[in-house]
Order: structure tokens, then sequence, then C-alpha cells
């Protein structure tokens, strides 16, 4: 009959822990570049010269179609025999920031392409310029719009997190897998990783969904219409 020690596992808390706030320091600060990167390439594919909208459209469409796994492995097994060595941690944030860019240039797009062009053309013929009509009055309605679509993004970004324990960078997952080898409790460690990542998920949407209207986009009328 099998027994379950979950105890074993938890004993390991400081273990726990210590992955659980990587991964939130890792899936943050992946959130705010990438969300970054998402908007300037939104802007280019929607509004941008052509060149440029071309080169954007290439990058999303590598990314988008390319697993997660092969882009963290290009970046922290591959650029090294170009003569760039990273940590196990830039090269996480970097993966994830170009990862979550090209998912939220298209989600960022789908909002600036919505934006009626009668409130453009009010905004320039207030004399504002094309950046403070894109900044103040295109992009917080148009992310109003597609807000719960990138929250949603980033939180699928902060799962895949998981995958770059496998370059060594100590986030939960690896925390899990350390504590198994140690113990040998697989089972018990996976299902407290998976609650504590359920958890994680509920609290990154609940945060975001807070954030959005109170800093973002919320002060607007009609932001999110």
């Amino acid at each position: 009959m099998i027994q379950l020690d979950f105890l074993a596992v938890l004993a390991q808390w400081p273990a726990l822990l210590k992955g659980a706030a990587f991964t939130v320091a890792l899936s943050a600060t992946a959130a705010v570049l990438g969300v970054g990167l998402g908007v300037a390439c939104g802007w280019a594919r929607s509004q941008g010269p052509r060149g440029l909208a071309a080169i954007v459209s290439a990058y999303v469409e590598l990314v988008r179609n390319t697993p997660f796994i092969v882009q963290l492995f290009f970046i922290f097994f591959g650029l090294p025999s170009l003569g760039l060595k990273l940590s196990p941690e830039v090269a996480s944030i970097i993966a994830m920031v170009v990862n979550l860019g090209a998912y939220a240039a298209e989600i960022v797009r789908a909002g600036i392409d919505n934006t009626p062009r009668g409130q453009i053309e009010a905004a320039r013929s207030l004399a504002l310029t094309e950046l403070q009509v894109f900044t103040r009055v295109v992009l917080p309605p148009a992310l109003g719009r597609v807000w719960p679509a990138l929250t949603s993004q980033i939180v699928i970004v902060m799962l895949g997190s998981a995958v770059c324990g496998q370059i060594s960078a100590q986030e939960l997952s690896y925390a899990a897998n350390l504590i198994q080898s140690r113990n040998f409790r697989a089972f018990e460690a996976y299902i407290i990783a998976t609650g504590i990542y359920l958890l994680l998920s509920v609290a990154f949407r609940q945060a975001l969904n807070w954030l959005g209207p109170k800093f973002i986009f919320g002060r607007l009328p009609n932001a999110g219409r």
C-alpha cells in the first residue's frame, strides 16, 4: 500500500519558498519588459514603417511557431557558441521576455487596430504630436480592451517559467525536483508544487486585474470599451 508523506516535502519549505519567490521575481520582471516589448512591436505592426513592420512580423511568427523550451535552450546553450555566455537567470528572463513580447504584440495590435479613426483625428486636430496621440489617446483604451487577454498571456508565461529549471534556474519546479531527489517523494513534491503554481496563478491574475484599471488605463473614460 502506498503511503504518502507530504510532511517530508513540507519540511523543505525554505527551498520551496525560495523557488516560489524566484518564480515571482522572474515572472514580474518578464511581465514588465515583455509587455513593453509587446507594445512597441504592436505599434510597429500597426502604425510603424513598412520595413520595421516586416521585421517585427518575422519575429512574432518565429517565436509563436517554436516551442518555448527551444527558445530557452538556444539562448542559454546556443549563444555561448557566438561568444555570449549568460547566467541561467539572465537567460531565463530574456527567453520569457522574447516569448511574451511576441504574443503581447499581437494582442496589443488588436487593441490598437480597434481604435476609432475619428478619435485619432480629433487628437491630431488638437496639435498633439504622434507620440502624444499614441501614448495618451490610442494606447490606454487599447490596453483596456485587451487587458484580460494580456493578463492570461502573462499568467501562461509565468507557468512556462517551470521550464527554466532545465537550465538550473532555481525557480519553483527546480526546487521541487531538488527535494524529490533528496527524499524520493516525487508525487508529494510535485503535488505541492502544483498547488503553489495554482496559488501564484490566481494571485497574478488578481494583481493584474487590479493594477490595470488602477494605474494603466482606468483613469480614462470608456478606456475599456
